[in-house]
């Protein structure tokens, strides 16, 4: 990443200029959804959801499913919450022995369970505990590059056994060949209850991040209103003099809304969230958009719109994917993703209705068989009406 800092070899540096992601989302961004954005899009690089250092220090092997992953997501980002600095040393080892290509502590989720406790932005509040984070964190990764395994940690029994189980099951999870630092970054927002940005980018740059992402808003916005840019892109002038990269994130629903926001802000890239909600698509001639900056010429973006029957095998295989990851009975979790691909197309509201009650891949693929046998047989009428 430009002006990166030249200490540890990084993933950032590697990555196409701009850097385009995808953002880490709670209850969305899990094995299943990254896998089938890699598979539609390819972004330069996409964030696990957030997993709390507790979860992962104490075993439990439900809790450590949103550290799952494939080959195809690569580069993959392990995002990671708490407040605990004990727990952020070990669950940095846990991170570096999965195989992570780097680590990202959440500072910025606006959830009332998270930030109230002291987590999430509610680490805005307290700088002083975001740079101990930051700090045991590093020196977590850094201990793990020198040989220091799990065992060494004073793991409890359960939790080196859970940790074991998913390597075994998931084979993909593999150790690095040669032990080396992974890249520290932060996610975070604005401010709290006003946009402090400026004194709490002062306070991140202790910490020597290697990237910082900021969210244009505030906690008490939530998602509400409009992300500001402005505040980003004066934060970014601050923070790229420390040799820090940024990257933006807010309100970007196409490449061509990314690209204005990297010319316009100076960040180093952007990171997409909501807009690739039932639109695995959206990442696709991110290399157009690199090309565009690397020549200095204006972008064309060469994309299609996905068709119906593209639409339909997507969901197809997004709900085979969910299924092979987590089996029938989490089915309910996928419902959400397979609402928000039912969307411009004839009759997309009623097929939300159907979807959102779903149980399995098998009742996906008879709703899908049942609209497209009634959409054949409205447009076989209309046809013989009009050729009457």
């Amino acid at each position: 990443m430009t002006n990166a800092p030249q200490t540890i070899p990084s993933i950032w540096r590697t990555l196409p200029q701009p850097v385009i992601g995808l953002a880490p989302m709670d209850g969305v961004t899990d094995s299943a959804f990254r896998h089938i954005v890699a598979t539609y899009g390819k972004p330069d690089i996409v964030f696990t959801e957030f997993t709390n250092v507790h979860d992962i220090c104490s075993g439990r092997l439900k809790a450590l499913d949103s550290l799952r992953y494939s080959e195809a997501e690569r580069p993959v980002i392990a995002q990671i919450y708490g407040k605990d600095p004990a727990l952020f040393y070990q669950a940095a080892h846990v991170v570096c022995e999965l195989g992570f290509d780097g680590l990202d502590i959440n500072m910025g989720c606006p959830s009332k369970n998270v930030a109230s406790s002291g987590s999430g932005a509610g680490l805005i509040r307290t700088p002083n505990l975001a740079l101990e984070l930051m700090d045991r964190t590093r020196k977590g990764i850094q201990d793990w590059a020198d040989g220091q395994s799990l065992a060494d940690l004073g793991l409890k029994s359960s939790a080196l056994q859970a940790i074991a189980q998913l390597k075994a099951e998931h084979p993909e999870l593999t150790e690095r060949q040669k032990r080396s630092p992974i890249p520290l970054s932060v996610k975070t927002r604005l401010g709290y209850d006003c946009n402090i940005i400026n004194e709490w980018s002062d306070c991140l740059i202790q910490g020597r991040p290697e990237v910082i992402v900021i969210h244009g808003r505030t906690l008490s916005q939530m998602y509400r209103g409009h992300s500001d840019w402005e505040a980003i892109t004066l934060a970014t002038q601050h923070i790229r003099k420390y040799g820090i990269g940024v990257l933006g994130n807010g309100d970007i629903q196409t490449l061509e809304q990314a690209t204005a926001r990297i010319q316009e802000s100076g960040v180093n890239g952007v990171l997409i969230g909501r807009g690739a909600l039932g639109n695995p698509w959206i990442f696709q001639g991110i290399h157009q958009v690199h090309e565009a900056f690397s020549t200095g010429t204006p972008l064309k973006l060469r994309t299609l719109e996905p068709s119906l029957e593209e639409k339909f095998q997507a969901m197809i295989k997004h709900a085979k994917c969910f299924e092979a990851i987590n089996g029938t009975e989490r089915f309910v979790r996928m419902r959400k993703h397979l609402g928000w691909y039912c969307s411009s197309f004839p009759h997309a509201a009623a097929m939300r209705a159907h979807m959102v009650r779903t149980n399995g891949s098998r009742d996906v693929m008879d709703i899908l068989d049942a609209y497209l046998k009634t959409h054949m047989a409205v447009e076989a009428t209309a046809s013989a009406s009009t050729s009457t």
